[in-house]
């Protein structure tokens, strides 16, 4: 399907009222799952924004991950915790509950056949599970917290991201480690505040399968002030060599989730000081061509699987619900 992403609009904003986290759609498409600062999970009805809100974890919630069918989502959490709660009931309560990690639980993602799920945390390790909860396979050796998670689509390896600006690619049968991309500029260290800053915060691989992405933050002069620019770095999947980087000049914020459109378009969400944008990249070029700038400091964003609408969470506690058009035949 080819775009025109030059005529992205904002289509709806739906009000929480809270400040915003993450938010991903369920693969059917039916519905937008979302968490908030006052620990709430969210689920909006994709059309008619409908919502219903309920307590769930005891921290915030950073990550969501379905399994294929689209009946289960996992909610990972800041206490600790990954928690499978059933996609459509009136009243969810969770169906399985899992002490995942020591500390923060900052991500997870699930295979494609939906018989492991990954998750990885700040006490540095990458956890495998059953669909029931049970612990499959750990695995240990990054050196920082862990931001990010994500399966190969042909489901023989796991990537993991860290603080550090390192992915490690994972064997999963074995859970052997089979080597290492380094993307160095997703790191920093501000000696003075004592800070280390930025991180894998998302992990993509456009479907051809030739080319990895992941997106982050550079340029952090200022840590704690929230001075700092979004940074992509692309990696040919073949060689493991990096490509280019795909710096957002004059942009405060961070890249907080990329993704591979229909037609091979990158798009990036930045939220930070200088506000929040839909960022839209061609792989094979340094520069963005195209951005569109949203209301409030955006924080996380997920494509519909129609390929056309992309949901992001605000930190003004809104839902803004973009859409891109096809180009003319």
């Amino acid at each position: 399907m080819a775009l025109d992403v030059t005529k992205t609009h904002v289509l709806h904003e739906w009000k929480y009222g809270k400040p915003m986290i993450a938010c991903r759609y369920e693969p059917q498409g039916r519905f937008l799952f979302s968490s908030s600062e006052d620990y709430s999970l969210q689920r909006w009805n994709a059309e008619s924004g409908e919502k219903i809100a309920w307590e769930a974890h005891d921290s915030w919630v950073r990550d969501f991950a379905f399994l294929p069918d689209g009946e289960t989502v996992i909610s990972a959490g800041c206490d600790d915790r990954i928690i499978f709660w059933p996609t459509a009931a009136e009243k969810p309560e969770p169906k399985v509950e899992v002490a995942a990690h020591k500390g923060w639980v900052r991500c997870v993602d699930v295979n494609g056949d939906g018989s492991l799920i990954a998750s990885g945390g700040n006490d540095r390790l990458v956890k495998l599970w059953s669909p029931d909860g049970k612990l499959v396979k750990e695995l240990a050796g990054h050196e920082r917290d862990v931001y990010s998670v994500f399966f190969h689509p042909d489901g023989r390896f796991l990537l993991s991201g860290d603080l550090d600006g390192k992915v490690h690619q994972w064997e999963v049968a074995t859970g052997k480690l089979a080597r290492t991309f380094e993307a160095k500029d997703l790191h920093s260290y501000n000696g003075g505040q004592g800070v280390h800053y930025g991180g894998i915060r998302d992990i993509t691989l456009s479907a051809d399968k030739k080319t990895l992405a992941m997106t982050g933050l550079h340029k952090a002069s200022n840590p704690l002030g929230a001075v700092n620019e979004p940074l992509n770095y692309l990696f040919d999947w073949e060689s493991g060599k990096e490509v280019r980087k795909q710096p957002a000049d004059g942009i405060k914020g961070i890249g907080t989730n990329i993704d591979f459109l229909s037609d091979g378009t990158e798009l990036v969400a930045s939220g930070g000081s200088g506000g929040g944008y839909l960022l839209f990249f061609k792989a094979g070029e340094e520069k963005h061509f195209h951005n569109l700038k949203l209301k409030d400091t955006v924080r996380g964003m997920s494509v519909h699987p129609d390929g056309l609408r992309v949901a992001t969470t605000h930190y003004d506690g809104h839902i803004r619900i973009s859409k891109m058009t096809e180009k003319a035949a």
